[in-house]
Order: C-alpha cells, then sequence, then structure tokens
C-alpha cells in the first residue's frame, strides 16, 4: 500500500449540534446492544486496557454512554480502502478507572465506525478504546 493510500483527512468542520446527533444515534445503538468493541490480534491495546483496568461489558457501556459532545475531538476517513468512504469520530473520555486496587483519571482513546446493517440499523464498531497514547485536542473545550 503507498502512502496515498493510507493518507487520511482530518474533518472538524462540526457544529456543536452535529456531534450530539451523532451521539444520540450512538447512545441508541449502545442501549440496543448494536456494538461492538475490536479485540482482534490488530487492536492488542484495547484487549490489554480492557483486561488491566478490568473493564466489563457494564462499565463499557457505562462509558460509552457518558461521552458528551464536548469530548469529541475529530473526524477521520476510514484508512482501509474498501471503507473510505466512512468517516470515523473520534472522543477522548476522561474516566476514573480501577487499576489493580488504585483509582486512576484515566484519559479513553474512543475511536468510533458507526455503520449500518443489511437492515438499516446503524451498527456500532469501537476501533480503538484505550488510554489516550498521543496528544488530543478537543474540538469543543
Amino acid at each position: 500500500m503507498s502512502y496515498s493510500e493510507s493518507k487520511t483527512r482530518k474533518y472538524t468542520d462540526f457544529t456543536i449540534d452535529d456531534v450530539k446527533d451523532y451521539i444520540h444515534k450512538f447512545r441508541k445503538a449502545i442501549l440496543d446492544s448494536k456494538y461492538i468493541i475490536s479485540k482482534n490480534e490488530n487492536r492488542k491495546e484495547n484487549i490489554d486496557f480492557i483486561e488491566d483496568y478490568k473493564i466489563d461489558t457494564k462499565k463499557e457501556k457505562e462509558i460509552l454512554l457518558s461521552i458528551q459532545y464536548n469530548d469529541f475531538c475529530y473526524a477521520v476517513d476510514n484508512e482501509k480502502k474498501e471503507f473510505a468512504y466512512e468517516k470515523l469520530y473520534i472522543f477522548c473520555k476522561c474516566q476514573k478507572l480501577d487499576f489493580w486496587g488504585t483509582l486512576e483519571d484515566v484519559d479513553i482513546y474512543i475511536k468510533i465506525n458507526m455503520t449500518k446493517t443489511r437492515r438499516g440499523d446503524d451498527y456500532i464498531i469501537i476501533v480503538s478504546f484505550h488510554k489516550r497514547n498521543k496528544p488530543i485536542k478537543y474540538l469543543f473545550k
């Protein structure tokens, strides 16, 4: 793959209402359990984070449902050529988590792909769900 194929564009031309509308659809899909957190061999960081902080399904949903418009950072094009039409939304959520008996304030980097099922329902793929590992700028903070 050449560099030009993997280069993604960053989008910040959103209003607060745009992000609130997105979050509304996102929350409905989460409440309907129409989501998955990627835990494949390419997403070891997600797996390690979930294990290190003992995040069960209940805590997962709690974190995801607590996302607010001011946690939004930006959106990017999907890096995968066959899904280049998709926009992935990036949020960073600060959450108090238990790290082996010690409570820590953790910035959680959350990259979301909202797609549709064949029936037309929203379905959420949480591509990234781990401790923030790079500087981030919030769009509305």
